[in-house]
């Protein structure tokens, strides 16, 4: 299949590790929803939707249909080998070959995990509310491995140049801990923006995760690549989806 530039992640995970992150290209959705949208819930043509799902999982050579969610910026994190789609989470893990975990994302931080060794991956939402909230610490939590033996990438969010928030965001990220000031500076226009992928990085740590990769795009302001809802309002999602490779 082509028309599509895909990213896969960078990072040096086993090769039973499966992982990708769409694009707005190579799908059939049209208007501010054009042209791979994969998310059911933002008002595109749901055979519009669908057929970007069966393009997905051809193009991908899936093994299985991704558990999709139904994303709250909470914490919650299931067993993708147990659940269904749709349901609430913000995050789902397997240690079951053939098994898809899937988030959607349009400025939110997509965040991927896999043990170095290739027995466990998760996928998590991550936006700002869920950063604060600890939905890192529950994905770690829920692989149950050793956080020393965790990768990480960080796949496309809304850049720290263009992440406008009000100083409730900073305050509430400082109490945690004080260190997560240096992820907010205000721009040129005076308003405060916030470093995402800093904050993301900074939680990772915390949990002892700190071989980390990705984290250098901007949704926001690569339009022709991504879909942003700070942007758009009326806009996608780009899909994140990583498993273990079976026979």
């Amino acid at each position: 299949m082509t028309g599509n530039d895909w990213i896969v992640p960078d990072w040096p995970a086993p090769l039973t590790v499966r992982a990708v992150t769409t694009t707005r290209t190579g799908g059939v959705s049209r208007g501010p929803w054009r042209s791979m949208n994969p998310a059911a819930h933002v008002e595109d043509e749901p055979a519009a939707v669908h057929a970007n799902r069966e393009r997905l999982s051809a193009t991908l050579d899936l093994p299985s249909a991704p558990v999709w969610l139904q994303q709250v910026h909470g914490t919650r994190i299931v067993d993708a080998a147990t659940v269904e789609s749709g349901v609430e989470a913000d995050g789902s893990w397997s240690r079951r070959a053939n098994v898809v975990c899937a988030v959607l994302t349009a400025d939110c931080l997509p965040l991927l995990l896999s043990d170095r060794h290739g027995h466990c991956v998760a996928a998590v939402h991550a936006g700002w509310r869920g950063l604060a909230a600890g939905v890192v610490e529950a994905a770690v939590t829920a692989l149950r491995d050793t956080s020393a033996d965790l990768l990480a990438w960080l796949g496309p969010a809304i850049g720290p140049q263009a992440f406008a928030v009000g100083e409730e965001v900073r305050d509430v990220f400082c109490a945690h801990d004080p260190q997560a000031a240096a992820a907010f500076a205000p721009g040129p226009d005076g308003i405060l923006r916030a470093d995402l992928y800093y904050l993301a990085r900074q939680r990772l740590a915390g949990v002892g995760v700190v071989e980390v990769y990705g984290g250098q795009d901007c949704t926001f302001t690569d339009e022709a690549r991504f879909f942003s809802y700070r942007r758009d309002g009326v806009t996608g999602r780009m899909a994140s989806l990583i498993w273990l490779a079976g026979e």
